[in-house]
């Protein structure tokens, strides 16, 4: 199984997002501090401020939840999907673009980490 971990701002609400909006399953979770889940061989590791991974770096730089970096999901009928997401006031960072290989647009957990809904050509 492969795992990403994602630094959120709050895990409870990080976790409605993902079950709730991404259909992962929720795993495991330890109190406010971090919780797992799982989508199709894809373990997500979401980190809260309580979390060991969200402590300063001896430099004093502190992990903060964004960026570009991301998740891709493949799914199909992105279209449907994104209605359905707007819906639910998910954010979204773009519209759907296309390209060679297929579709894609990203939308923002809670905390604003980008996850990329990808639907193959």
């Amino acid at each position: 199984m492969t795992t990403a971990r994602y630094i959120v701002r709050n895990v409870d609400e990080a976790v409605r997002f993902y079950v709730d909006c991404l259909g992962f399953a929720l795993h495991e979770q330890f109190g406010p501090a971090m919780a797992i889940v799982t989508r199709e061989g894809l373990s997500l590791w979401l980190a809260g401020p309580a979390a060991s991974a969200s402590r300063p770096m001896p430099d004093g730089t502190k992990p903060e939840p964004g960026g570009w970096n991301r998740i891709v999901l493949e799914v199909q009928a992105l279209d449907e999907l994104v209605s359905r997401l707007r819906d639910k006031r998910v954010k979204f960072r773009n519209d759907i673009v296309s390209g060679p290989g297929g579709r894609q647009i990203l939308c923002d957990d809670p905390s604003g980490n980008a996850v990329e809904l990808f639907e193959a050509a």
